[in-house]
């Protein structure tokens, strides 16, 4: 007992000494240019980082703009100068492009040498007012966790990085560097953005945030100037001459995916216009609504953030199915309608809790069903699924909908979603007689689903499960209620490929014998889960539900 009461003194007394102590001084570099649309965002995370102020220098440098970047910059500077320990800027009014550039993503040589110029300057700056650290953060990246900077300081590293995720495979980090320096794919480089492999990891490649230990001295050796690494060899690019650098001191680049730290966007192709980087924003800000609550910005930046105007994508109704026992999934959904301009009619899924024996008496299950996996009758989760969506045929057919587009609450969108629906949409105008067309589902066999003639957008679908998203016909909508689906009924992702006719259980098709269903499918898909089965976030209000016993209907207690 006295053992343990000296343990428990010692240890607060220890944190009582280290409560004495102030956190390291951070240098933060922030280059931008023509970055307006997301500068509100990235101003707001830094904002609200869990760090004290008067602990942070700031380095701002802007120019070769032809937006609000510089308007954006000062604005903020001015609400938030006397909080920061020091902040020096240096900004360069007019939208002069470099010589020989074709566009915003265009680098060239003299663009390549003012940003080595500028990133090297803001290194020196930050050894000479004898910052701890030296942390450079691009105007793209998002820190969604506020308790980033704590943790990287904590890893003990002299140059370290927080995993970033975008929308598709791409982060700031390479796994992989070829003997002339680029980038090189390795088979260690998914697990890891995938967070199968967690940890901190030695990569040959840090960038676009990226903190230094400068007490160490070894970091006197890092640099972004090629002319200060001995036998230079490389291209002259800012990153990889840094990388070149260190990996060649023998100073390790490492890379922590332990923490969720936040995200950064795809950057643009050199080809590529500021109406893609907006785009991007878009894709990044739905990527964080996967896993995250919205993207925040200050009261202060608000004015500087827009959303489209909503139309319904050429669609004659856009319908959403929710129950409303999930309100955060229909919040969460609602963000991402406002994100990407959609008229949604949001539709309230029948609940399979609520149902009682009156309505069930109502519905007769096919006799001979059984759950292809589970070897199961169906559940009240999955009647109830099947019911929301006959509701919304019944209603297709009922107000003359040409065309609709039917989505489920558990999904998220496929980057550029929007012109990807236009240029598959346009497709199904050279295709006469379709009825369905998936826009996210679950291929089931393996076998050949062939191009639809002059699209390289749509295929054949075949046997396939989910309803996560898809288009309907009105004459498709006739089809699935004229096969009287209620007095033999099945799970709605069975049914669908019963009445396509690629279904391959044959007993249950005899069931339906007229399967003249058009089924086609967007390729590549449009629409995904937000989380598969075991994922830690996985929720399935069919499948975790009552089931139904043949010919009796549950008890009113167990609904």
């Amino acid at each position: 007992m006295f053992l343990r009461f000296v343990v428990l003194f010692l240890v607060l007394c220890l944190q009582n000494v280290a409560s004495e102590w102030k956190k390291p001084t951070v240098f933060i570099a922030i280059l931008a240019r023509n970055k307006a649309h997301t500068l509100p965002y990235f101003l707001t995370t830094l904002e609200n980082l869990d760090y004290p102020k008067n602990r942070i220098s700031l380095w701002i440098r802007s120019d070769h703009n032809s937006d609000k970047t510089i308007e954006i910059l000062r604005k903020w500077i001015n609400a938030v100068k006397d909080e920061y320990h020091l902040i020096s800027t240096d900004f360069v009014e007019g939208d002069e492009a470099y010589p020989n550039e074709n566009g915003p993503a265009h680098w060239t040589q003299e663009r390549f040498n003012h940003v080595i110029d500028l990133r090297e300057s803001s290194l020196n700056f930050a050894r000479k007012i004898w910052a701890d650290y030296y942390w450079t953060i691009d105007c793209d990246v998002f820190l969604t966790n506020p308790k980033t900077l704590d943790i990287l300081i904590a890893k003990n590293y002299t140059v370290v990085a927080p995993m970033l995720k975008s929308d598709g495979l791409y982060s700031n980090f390479w796994y992989g560097m070829t003997d002339d320096y680029y980038y090189q794919r390795t088979e260690d480089y998914k697990p890891v953005v995938n967070r199968e492999n967690v940890g901190c990891f030695n990569v040959p490649m840090v960038h676009s945030c990226v903190l230094v230990d400068l007490r160490r001295q070894i970091s006197d050796f890092l640099t972004y100037n090629p002319t200060k690494v001995p036998n230079f060899d490389g291209p002259i690019d800012d990153i990889i001459t840094f990388a070149i650098g260190a990996n060649r001191s023998g100073i390790s680049l490492n890379l922590c995916n332990d923490k969720q730290f936040g995200f950064v966007m795809v950057p643009l192709e050199q080809e590529d216009n500021l109406a893609v980087d907006f785009e991007q924003l878009t894709n990044i800000k739905l990527e964080i609504l996967t896993e995250e609550k919205p993207l925040n910005v200050s009261k202060l930046l608000e004015f500087y953030t827009w959303l489209p105007e909503k139309d319904t994508l050429g669609f004659d109704k856009i319908f959403m199915i929710n129950l409303l026992r999930r309100p955060e999934r229909r919040e969460r959904m609602r963000f991402c309608f406002d994100e990407l301009g959609l008229q949604v009619t949001i539709v309230d899924a029948v609940d399979g809790r609520a149902l009682n024996a009156s309505i069930l008496q109502l519905i007769s299950p096919l006799p001979e069903y059984a759950d292809p996996y589970h070897k199961r009758p169906m559940t009240l989760g999955e009647i109830g699924c099947f019911l929301s969506h006959y509701n919304i045929w019944k209603d297709i057919v009922r107000n003359g909908y040409e065309t609709t587009l039917v989505l489920e609450d558990d999904i998220r969108f496929e980057p550029f979603f929007r012109s990807k629906v236009l240029n598959v949409m346009a497709d199904t105008k050279r295709v006469s007689g379709w009825d369905l067309v998936y826009f996210g589902r679950k291929r089931l066999q393996e076998d050949d689903e062939p191009w639809v003639e002059g699209s390289s957008l749509l295929v054949e679908a075949g046997y396939s499960y989910w309803t996560l998203g898809y288009v309907l016909s009105l004459n498709g909508a006739k089809k699935l209620l004229n096969a009287d689906p209620l007095s033999r009924l099945v799970p709605v992702d069975e049914y669908l490929p019963i009445l396509f006719d690629k279904h391959p259980q044959m007993s249950w098709k005899g069931h339906f014998p007229k399967r003249n269903l058009v089924a086609l499918s967007a390729a590549p898909l449009l629409v995904y889960p937000t989380h598969y089965t075991g994922e830690q976030g996985y929720i399935s209000d069919t499948e975790d539900s009552i089931i139904i016993k043949e010919n009796e209907p549950p008890a009113r207690d167990d609904l």
